[in-house]
């Protein structure tokens, strides 16, 4: 059955890499993915054709869709627009009106990309994590929240850290089932010794963890996952986390990769709804077209989507599996670049993927 793909290639980068992400499409509706593609503004590109980062005739399509691919927003241009119509407000309104509340941050280290990591070889060798955050609730969404003036020069900011029993059910529900598909094993995050909501956050988990038995479950304070993914990051399959541990913890396990702008990301929503996938890179306008940007997150983050909300599993290992390969064999743009590599352009990166997938379905005709 027919699946419809919205991409928003967005601003700065985004268009050059969503270009390079449509030949994966294309090659995967060559092997029975049956993709129907729609396409539509957001960001700062929206804003200069409507007056504001997302349409409602966009977000329409949208909800329509199985899945939404997004390139990137944002950029200098916009810098003094005001704050509800930044290119960003486009983003964080799809977030919110799609109800995407689990993000998805893998962390995978590429054999070909060890070097680019901080830490030592044989510490990130093989990493492969799945962070899952909470992504709409905790305290960048909890009320009451200001900046009010006591008096006498002095002034408070404050802002409440507050979940439910049924916001953290239905993350630890999305990590126990992604975990089952993986190596089996799920640590929850929080700080349930000094945070009344993570004393809840841990409760709830462990009561969820009675209908998943068959996987293994942990906890662990936030800060000491911060420090074990320095010290020893291979101990974990699939984290999850509130919104605000989720934030700072996916950074610091993306940045054992060694390079932001190869990692892919997820959001999902109740089943039956649009997940959200982009790259975690952001729009670089310094680069934009230039033929300098990578294209590699955006395609492995439609290779998350063909996992997840288009029921193409295999397409998604083989796109995977040719990224590793292309990898291997010293392809690299100029954000990746090591001694001995081969240096290419965006669109040359794209055609040495496809290339590698042809290459792969040959072999195994």
């Amino acid at each position: 059955m027919a699946k419809t793909l919205m991409l928003l290639p967005g601003d700065g980068i985004g268009p050059e890499v969503m270009v390079e992400t449509r030949k994966i499409i294309e090659w995967a509706n060559t092997r029975g993915a049956d993709i129907k593609i729609k396409e539509g503004l957001v960001g700062g590109a929206s804003y200069d054709a409507f007056g504001k980062p997302l349409s409602d005739e966009t977000l329409k399509l949208c909800r329509e869709c199985d899945a939404v691919l997004l390139g990137a927003v944002g950029g200098p241009k916009w810098n003094n627009v005001d704050y509800a119509v930044r290119p960003e407000a486009g983003l964080l309104r799809l977030r919110k009106e799609l109800d995407l509340f689990a993000n998805l941050r893998p962390a995978i280290v590429f054999d070909a990309l060890i070097d680019a990591s901080t830490l030592k070889p044989e510490i990130v060798k093989g990493l492969d994590i799945l962070i899952v955050r909470e992504l709409t609730g905790g305290v960048y969404f909890g009320e009451p929240r200001g900046i009010e003036d006591l008096g006498n020069g002095e002034r408070r900011g404050f802002n409440t850290q507050t979940y439910t029993s049924s916001e953290i059910k239905r993350v630890g529900r999305v990590a126990f089932e992604l975990a089952r598909k993986r190596r089996g094993k799920v640590t929850s995050c929080e700080k349930a010794n000094v945070m009344e909501s993570g004393k809840l956050w841990r409760e709830e988990i462990t009561a969820l963890h009675a209908e998943y038995k068959d996987v293994q479950l942990e906890h662990m304070y936030a800060d000491n996952c911060a420090m074990q993914l320095l010290r020893n990051p291979s101990q974990f399959d699939v984290i999850v986390t509130d919104n605000l541990f989720g934030d700072i913890l996916s950074d610091e396990a993306a940045m054992l990769t060694g390079s932001l702008g190869m990692l892919p990301s997820a959001a999902l929503g109740a089943p039956g709804s649009p997940g959200l996938y982009e790259p975690v890179h952001g729009s670089a306008p310094d680069i934009a077209g230039q033929g300098k940007a990578n294209p590699l997150a955006t395609i492995l983050s439609f290779a998350m989507c063909l996992r997840y909300s288009l029921g193409q599993p295999a397409l998604a290992d083989a796109i995977e599996e040719a990224v590793r390969s292309v990898l291997d064999k010293g392809t690299r743009t100029s954000d990746i670049m090591a001694k001995g590599s081969r240096e290419v352009s965006t669109s040359q990166m794209g055609d040495a993927l496809i290339a590698e997938l042809k290459t792969a379905q040959a072999k195994a005709a």
